[in-house]
């Protein structure tokens, strides 16, 4: 299926890893033009190594000094944008909510909610000069359930369903959409990190929280970030033109969180 995304200018945040990767590569394979930024170098190297088509940036989305620098680099690499893949965040402390330091809980506040605001607000008046532009939010699984012993994320991803529904609401009179993807278990190193950081503080094995964890789906498999990134450039193309304000979830019907 030709989506008509050649040319299509796209900035993912934090897409030299993971889900941020993966949509960054899918975006590049549709003929897009991407730019990624990250807090990793050297994993920004290794992009620029392997995919020298994507431009790229060093950016904490969270430091507004430093997203001033990201959106200058981007719109001088790409000519403009049509758009933002608000995909940066962090995993954030685990542990019962009284024994969180309060450092911890800000860092994962402001990288993971604050972050997706520090980009959007500089990126609504080149999307009001689109042809087709959009917002797509990364929230998870944990935005519209409770998770236990991950207080500051939960309350980070539900607050980007609030974000993006209002986004819906203020940006659709400019005919930009903006729809939100809650990921469940996905397969990678982000998600083997939690699940050990899980069974550390339960006192349980790897294999224990594992299982737990898909449980509480009705497909009893992790999620393939190749799925996420089909389903965010399908939002970026003009085929859901009149998709916005909706929190999909990509999850095996996970019906809890562990």
């Amino acid at each position: 299926m030709d989506l008509g995304l050649n040319g299509l200018r796209v900035l993912v945040t934090a897409g030299a890893s993971g889900i941020g990767l993966h949509t960054a590569r899918a975006f590049a394979r549709e003929g897009a033009r991407v730019h990624v930024c990250d807090i990793d170098g050297h994993a920004l190297e290794a992009l620029r190594a392997s995919d020298p088509a994507i431009s790229t940036s060093v950016c904490d989305v969270s430091d507004r000094g430093q997203v001033d620098a990201l959106f200058a680099d981007a719109l001088s690499a790409l000519g403009g944008l049509d758009c933002l893949v608000n995909n940066a965040g962090i995993a954030g402390p685990t542990g019962a909510v009284q024994d969180i330091a309060p450092e911890d809980w800000d860092r994962c506040i402001s990288v993971t909610l604050t972050g997706q605001y520090n980009c959007t607000r500089l990126a609504v008046d080149h999307l009001k000069a689109s042809s087709n532009p959009s917002i797509v939010n990364l929230s998870s699984a944990a935005g519209k359930q409770g998770f236990p012993l991950r207080s500051p994320y939960s309350a980070a991803k539900w607050g980007i369903i609030g974000f993006t529904k209002t986004l819906a609401r203020e940006l659709g009179p400019f005919g930009i959409r903006c729809n939100a993807i809650l990921p469940g278990v996905v397969d990678g190193e982000r998600m083997r990190q939690v699940i050990s950081a899980k069974a550390g503080a339960a006192g349980k094995t790897f294999e224990q929280v594992e299982g737990e964890f898909l449980a509480a789906a009705s497909i009893k498999e992790m999620i393939d970030p190749d799925q996420l990134a089909d389903m965010i450039v399908f939002l970026a193309s003009n085929r859901s033109r009149t998709t916005s304000g909706q929190a999909i979830s990509i999850d095996a019907d996970l019906q809890m969180l562990a």
